[in-house]
Parts: C-alpha cells; sequence; structure tokens
C-alpha cells in the first residue's frame, strides 16, 4: 500500500510517496519517492496578491505531473496542502479549481491546520518527559509556534513571517514584535526551554552545522554558521557553498528568524528531527484509515 502527500508551499512543491509497513499493530512509512520543485509562489502572493499566469501554469503542470507519478506508484491515496501563499493570492481559490481539473483535490490550510499536521508526524517522539520545548516551523511564508510542556501542547500561534516574505520585504515589524511578545510571554515561566525545528532551511542548517549527523544545534553554534554563510555573497553560496539556487538566499533570513526566536524564548539548542507538512500528512492519512482497524483488533483480543 502507497499513501502520497502533496505540500504547495511558498517556495516549493513538494510530493512524497510512501510506503506503508504494518508489522503486528504497529503502523508505519517509509519514503519511496520525494519530488521537490521550487515555484517560488511567494513572490507573487506576498507582493502582488495574487499569483501570475506564467507561474499558475507551471504550478498545474507540475500537479499534473504529480498525478500521473501518483498513478504509475499506484497510490491507494492521498492528502495535497497548500499554505501561505495560496492562501493570500486572491486568485488562490480559481487556481484550486484548475488543480482539481487536472485530477488533484486541494486543500487550501490556515496556519493552525498547517501546525496541527505538522505535529501528526509523531513530534512527540522527540520530546523528553518533564521537559518544555518551543516548537518552530519556519515556511517561506510563515512562521507556526507552539509550546510543549510535559508533552502536552499549551499553546500554538501562527505569523506571517517567513523566508520569501522576507526576501520581499514584506515582512511587518509590528509582526515581528507581536511574535517576539508571544515567544517571551509563553516562554518567560518555565526554567529552560529546548527548541524543536522544522522545515527545509533547518534541516539544511543542521547538516551544515553537524556534518549531517543529528546533534541539535546551540545557539553559539547557529550564530556563528549564520554568519559564515552571510560572508559569502549569494552567488558564492551557491559556487562555493554548493548550495542549490533556491536555497542560498532564503537560508539567510532562516537563519535570521531562528536566532531571534532562540534569544527571545532563552532557547538552550534546537533539536531537529527533519520531518515537515508531507510527512504529517502521510501520518495523518495512517491515522485516518488504520486507527479504526487496530482499535477493534485490540477489541477482538480482548474478548478472546
Amino acid at each position: 500500500m502507497r499513501y502520497a502527500a502533496i505540500d504547495i508551499g511558498s517556495n516549493a512543491v513538494r510530493l512524497l510517496i510512501a510506503d506503508i509497513i504494518q508489522n503486528n499493530d504497529i503502523i508505519s512509512f517509509k519514503k519511496n519517492t520525494l519530488v521537490r520543485v521550487p515555484l517560488r509562489l511567494g513572490d507573487d502572493a506576498f507582493i502582488d496578491r495574487r499569483i501570475s499566469a506564467p507561474k499558475a501554469a507551471d504550478l498545474v503542470k507540475t500537479m499534473s505531473a504529480f498525478r500521473n507519478l501518483m498513478d504509475v506508484y499506484k497510490v491507494s491515496e492521498y492528502m495535497a496542502c497548500a499554505t501561505s501563499a495560496m492562501r493570500e493570492a486572491k486568485n488562490g481559490r480559481a487556481l484550486a479549481q484548475e488543480i482539481e481539473a487536472v485530477g488533484i483535490d486541494l486543500r487550501i490550510i490556515d496556519g493552525g491546520e498547517e501546525a496541527r499536521i505538522i505535529y501528526n508526524s509523531h513530534i512527540e517522539q522527540h520530546l523528553g518527559n518533564k521537559k518544555t520545548y518551543l516548537y518552530i516551523d519556519v515556511g517561506g511564508g510563515s512562521t507556526e509556534l507552539s509550546v510543549f510542556a510535559d508533552t502536552k501542547l499549551v499553546a500554538s500561534a501562527s505569523f506571517n513571517i517567513g523566508t520569501i516574505r522576507i526576501l520581499d520585504n514584506q515582512d511587518k515589524e509590528e509582526t515581528w514584535e507581536e511574535m517576539k511578545a508571544w515567544v517571551k510571554s509563553h516562554t518567560r515561566m518555565f526554567k529552560t526551554v529546548y527548541g524543536i525545528g522544522t522545515g527545509g532551511n533547518i534541516n539544511k542548517l543542521s547538516r551544515l552545522a553537524n556534518d549531517k549527523s543529528d546533534k541539535p544545534i546551540s545557539y553559539a553554534k547557529l550564530k556563528s554558521l549564520y554568519e559564515y554563510l552571510n560572508s559569502f555573497s549569494l552567488k558564492d553560496r551557491i559556487n562555493v557553498l554548493g548550495l542549490d539556487n533556491d536555497r542560498a538566499d532564503v537560508i539567510i533570513p532562516a537563519c535570521e528568524i531562528f536566532l531571534t526566536l532562540m534569544k527571545y524564548g532563552h532557547l538552550r539548542q534546537i533539536i531537529v528531527p527533519r520531518v515537515g507538512l508531507v510527512d504529517g500528512i502521510i501520518q495523518t492519512l495512517i491515522d485516518k484509515n488504520h486507527t479504526s482497524t487496530l482499535v477493534e483488533k485490540s477489541l477482538n483480543k480482548e474478548k478472546n
């Protein structure tokens, strides 16, 4: 059995095809194929408040290709979600209808639902009992924040601060101040707060900071890495450091967001589980289709 997840983000569009594995009563998934297309929809959405005809055409072509790939891989179920760029584009709903015409049923989700789906990637497995965490997901158009204490979600918020939005000078000072105030207000009562970071940029920063190992990143380590990356021109970050074209620019504002949140939340370090919206979508499909089956099996065992 295979499931698929589509994430239409502000920077890139992703398709994850995953094999569903059942081992006794444990249902898990293994990533089979991941396709990422850097369409940069946010450049249009955050400045012009609509997605241009050329980018809209590219998005529809990409969705058609994803539909064909899912058919070839014999995907039994999928979920497709669009986030801040499609939310803010005046023609987002009309574009969603064009995408439906090529066989993709698309949901435009708000920041709260986006956060809930990402949590569904079983982020709690990375939470230690009796510890407090600030969960940070940085995207192209928004940043989703949540506070966990003793593995329980105690507060959550979404802010229109994102990497593409910053590059396009569409971030607002008052939004930065709101985000800082929210972080201070929801973390100051805890003695020690750790960070959990998700998104393509923090995944890349984790690899750069830790030579591909999965160690947490300290504030000092991230600040040093930020200064190192920022010392290179955009061209040299691509040609000398080997960063992808669509990563070399957004990684700088991503650093700025994470450093700001670490400072105001007094975070000692950030754990990077390297999960994202597509992982959460796959887990959402698993929970939807297999939880009732597992409950039924459990009840049958009790009867026997």
